[in-house]
């Protein structure tokens, strides 16, 4: 069945023969209109409930993925070698204890002092360098960590600033 060309196409399914009667069940297709590559999703609702709000909660699903991406590389979700389930869940509370620390953290500077001209903010990925920077490692200290953060900003601020200017140019070109 060929997708029509808008962004996303909803399809009804028919219920199993065991669900109750008030369930509904869909298959929500999202089409890149650049690329024309679909992606999948099954719902079901107890209720039927509107196509804007299928589409609101699948588009959540990237935040979760993003934030477990998140998690494994700044706070070590993956890096657990246990076995029984009471040390992986101990594992686990610690590792998205720390990641949301981290991103507490992150959004009060965000909050308390806007970045400076020509630096990026601080991220989760800069905070957690300087805690290790300033906590596990202070017999390594390296010349001045603070400078050290400021020119990585810089540099990540120039890098970004480059990128969009370069999809600017390239989507006037298309």
């Amino acid at each position: 069945m060929a997708v029509p060309d808008v962004a996303r196409a909803l399809i009804t399914l028919t219920p199993p023969a065991q669900s109750p009667e008030s369930a509904c069940s869909w298959l929500l297709v999202r089409r890149r209109r650049d690329t024309g590559e679909c992606a999948y999703y099954r719902c079901y609702s107890p209720d039927p409930v509107p196509l804007r709000e299928l589409v609101r909660v699948a588009g959540r699903r990237w935040t979760v993925e993003e934030s477990f991406q998140t998690a494994k590389g700044l706070a070590g979700l993956d890096q657990h070698q246990v076995r029984r389930w009471t040390s992986w869940r101990r594992w686990t509370l610690l590792a998205m204890l720390a990641h949301a620390l981290l991103a507490v953290i992150a959004a009060h500077a965000h909050a308390d002092q806007p970045a400076q001209a020509g630096l990026i903010a601080l991220t989760c990925n800069e905070i957690r360098r300087l805690l290790v920077t300033f906590l596990v490692e202070p017999t390594r200290t390296l010349a001045c960590p603070l400078a050290w953060s400021r020119w990585r900003r810089r540099h990540q601020y120039h890098a970004r600033t480059s990128h969009y200017q370069r999809q600017k140019t390239a989507q006037g070109r298309a």
